[in-house]
């Protein structure tokens, strides 16, 4: 971390529009960052109150120059002229104290991510249970889609906010159970902002969680191929609509459900397989899944060389494919995950870069986002909610592979991306120990 003495100032050439490093713990001062910008006198008699000999900055990401070394025998006039009050040994600075506070609210919400992942591992194996259950046990693995699906609803239907949590990665064969539960888990949360009841809820639920029950009978060769697929593997990928929906029938789900199996791949303008239907000949809840269903294709390809961040495919569906989809589901997914979705790679307007791992759907703008320190070991990465930053705002989005390989070791960006959400009543804690 050592640089050449000419980028080390002291304290008292500090000044506004300098762009510090406090080589310290992260508990060992006040601040949220430990490189940051100083933008006011607050900052700046912060940092003087530290009794640091000396402090890193960086000159190419300054706005000014230090203020000149005083004479060695200057007078040096501190900032804030009055004396400081004699402080018995029990003191704690308010903001060291606050800090304390807030780092005992980032453990309690790390480990509500570590509950959260571990019941979407659960859940994901459950997935996979039923579906190999389908053809051997039909009326158990309906009756226990049910049972899960019902668990998602009650937890959405619950008073309070619902967080999309961005879980670990989770490659290999169980990516298509993966892909169903995503497709379900967002297919949820959309329609729960809509305001859909709970009977509609549970319909679709079972339907976004059935939707490519079909794939079960297209040949593993087709279905997992990486390479482009020719027109005959293309046509045969597209028949496993009608193998779901016969798989369906035969296990006793309901017609509307039958119906999100069915259209799934229908567009409102007509674009969509395997009938080309438009607009009201769609029903809402198969439009709904369709939205999500695509986002996660484009986010979760079978070659994940050819995956679009979630920033992108937001973008890719608004800007180029939103005539694809009903207007107002659309919208509303857009909303719910935000402008920088659980997932992306963002640059803040510090400089610094984080990983977005959490959005809360009635804060959209005002993402969880995991902050790269190198001072703070990966496993105790900070959990930044810019709810709590006013200041602080997402400056532009990067690839993974734009990353300097530092950085992407230590945010780790998932090669799949997969969601779970979590629901909190309205009087939970403060937004930093709840979802946010």
């Amino acid at each position: 971390m050592s640089e050449p003495d000419s980028h080390y100032v002291s304290p008292e050439q500090l000044r506004t529009g300098l762009f510090v490093h406090l080589d310290l713990g992260w508990m060992d001062h006040p601040f949220s960052f430990s490189s940051f910008k100083i933008r006011n006198d607050t900052q700046l008699a912060q940092l003087r109150a530290l009794g640091l000999a000396r402090i890193r900055y960086s000159p190419e990401r300054s706005d000014c120059e230090p203020l000149p070394k005083p004479a060695e025998n200057a007078v040096v006039i501190p900032l804030h002229p009055e004396a400081p009050p004699v402080r018995d040994e029990s003191y704690e600075d308010p903001a060291i104290a606050e800090k304390r506070a807030r780092a005992q609210r980032l453990k309690a919400r790390r480990a509500l991510f570590s509950r959260c992942e571990r019941e979407f591992q659960k859940t994901t194996q459950a997935v996979k249970l039923l579906n190999q259950n389908l053809s051997a046990r039909p009326d158990w693995a309906r009756e226990e889609a049910k049972a899960m699906v019902g668990q998602l609803v009650d937890c959405l239907s619950a008073d309070g906010d619902v967080a999309i949590n961005l879980m670990a990665d989770r490659i290999g064969a169980d990516d298509v159970y993966v892909h169903s539960l995503n497709v379900a888990v967002l297919s949820l949360m959309l329609a729960r902002e809509q305001g859909m009841g709970h009977d509609e809820l549970v319909s679709l639920g079972l339907g976004a969680l059935m939707h490519d029950i079909g794939k079960m009978d297209v040949p593993p060769k087709v279905l997992m191929k990486q390479d482009a697929l020719t027109s005959a593997e293309n046509a045969l990928l597209k028949e496993h609509v009608s193998f779901g929906v016969k798989s369906a029938a035969r296990i006793g789900l309901a017609p509307d459900v039958l119906a999100v199996i069915a259209q799934h791949h229908e567009h409102v303008d007509g674009s969509g397989y395997p009938r080309g239907l438009t607009g009201d000949k769609i029903s809402l809840l198969a439009k709904i899944v369709a939205i999500a269903n695509t986002y996660d294709n484009l986010c979760n390809p079978q070659n994940p060389a050819r995956g679009m961040t979630p920033h992108e495919a937001l973008a890719l569906m608004y800007a180029q494919h939103r005539n694809r989809f009903e207007v107002a589901p659309l919208n509303t997914f857009i909303r719910c995950l935000g402008v920088y979705p659980p997932g992306t790679i963002v640059v803040l307007n510090n400089d610094n870069f984080g990983l977005v791992v959490s959005v809360n759907s009635s804060r959209p703008l005002k993402p969880e986002i995991v902050l790269y320190d190198p001072a703070i070991p990966k496993e105790e990465a900070i959990i930044l909610s810019l709810e709590n930053e006013p200041e602080i705002q997402i400056a532009r989005t990067l690839r993974p592979a734009q990353l300097p390989r530092s950085i992407f070791d230590y945010l780790s960006p998932r090669k799949r991306v997969a969601y779970y959400f979590e629901a909190h009543s309205s009087d939970d804690g403060s937004a930093e120990g709840k979802a946010a």
